[in-house]
C-alpha cells in the first residue's frame, strides 16, 4: 500500500441479518495515519462494519479495502495488515501484563520479545505493574494492555470497537493517550464510538453513522457544518443523527 493510498475503502456495502438491513450501501475512505472515529448510536452498524472489514463477517454486497487487499477476495493478506480490538478485553488474567505482551509476540514470531514487553510496558504506562497478575489491574489497565498486545507484530490498521465501553473517566483518558500514541507512530486508528466527547478528543476524522449509512464526515468543524445551526459535537450528532432519513 502506498503511503497516499487510503488505508480503507468501502463502497456500497450491505449487510442484512434476517429483515434487518443494517448496512444500507455503507461508504466510506480512511485516510493512511490518521485516527478514524465511526461514531453512532447502539445499532447503528458500527460493530456490523469493522466485523467486515477484519473479515469476521461476510459482506452481503459491495465492496471492501483494508491495507490495498480485498476484504472478501483477499482475507488472509488482511488479517496480516491489521489488528483488531474488540469491545471486551482479551487479555489473561492469570499471568502477569509482562507474560501476556512476551506470549503475544512469541506467537507472532518477533524478535527479543522479552525487550519488546519491556518498551511497550513502559509506552503505556505498566511498567510498574508489569510484573503483577493482570486479574490485580483496573479496567483501564487491562484494556491499555489489551491495546499495547495488539500493537506487536507491527500491523498497519489497528481497529478498535468501542475500546472505553464500562471505563471510568481516569481509564478512558488513559486509554486515550494510549491511542494518541499509536496514531503519533503514523499508524492508522479505525474506532467505533458511541460518546461525542471521545470522537472529539481523539479523531482527526470523524463519520456519522445513523441507519446503516453516513450521514456526514469529516474533521470536528465539518461535522459541525454539516449539522448547520449547532456549536458542539453532541448537537450536531443529534440533528444529524434525527434527520438521517431526510439526508
Amino acid at each position: 500500500m502506498s503511503d497516499d493510498s487510503p488505508a480503507v475503502r468501502v463502497d456500497g456495502l450491505r449487510k442484512a441479518f434476517g429483515s434487518n438491513q443494517v448496512l444500507k450501501g455503507l461508504d466510506l475512505v480512511v485516510p493512511s495515519g490518521v485516527i478514524y472515529a465511526l461514531l453512532g448510536a447502539n445499532g447503528a452498524g458500527k460493530t456490523t462494519t469493522i466485523s467486515i472489514l477484519t473479515t469476521l463477517l461476510k459482506a452481503d454486497s459491495g465492496t471492501a479495502e483494508v491495507a490495498g487487499f480485498n476484504v472478501m477476495t483477499q482475507p488472509a493478506m488482511v488479517r496480516q495488515s491489521i489488528t483488531v480490538t474488540g469491545q471486551n478485553v482479551c487479555v489473561d488474567t492469570v499471568l502477569t501484563g509482562r507474560e501476556n505482551l512476551v506470549l503475544i509476540a512469541r506467537l507472532r514470531r518477533v524478535k527479543q520479545p522479552a525487550q519488546l514487553a519491556q518498551q511497550l510496558a513502559q509506552r503505556f504506562g505498566l511498567a510498574d505493574a508489569a510484573d503483577k497478575p493482570v486479574a490485580t489491574y483496573s479496567g483501564g489497565m487491562q484494556r491499555r494492555l489489551d491495546i499495547a498486545m495488539s500493537l506487536i507484530g507491527d500491523p498497519s490498521v489497528i481497529f478498535l470497537d468501542e475500546p472505553t465501553t464500562g471505563l471510568d473517566p481516569a481509564g478512558r483518558r488513559g486509554v486515550w493517550a494510549a491511542i494518541k500514541q499509536m496514531a503519533s507512530q503514523g499508524r492508522t486508528v479505525m474506532l467505533t464510538t458511541q460518546y461525542m466527547d471521545e470522537a472529539a478528543q481523539l479523531a482527526d476524522v470523524i463519520a456519522v453513522l445513523h441507519d446503516g449509512v453516513i450521514v456526514a464526515s469529516g474533521d470536528h468543524k465539518a461535522i459541525l457544518d454539516a449539522a448547520g445551526d449547532v456549536d458542539d459535537l453532541e448537537s450536531a450528532f443529534l440533528a444529524l443523527t434525527q434527520a438521517g432519513d431526510q439526508i
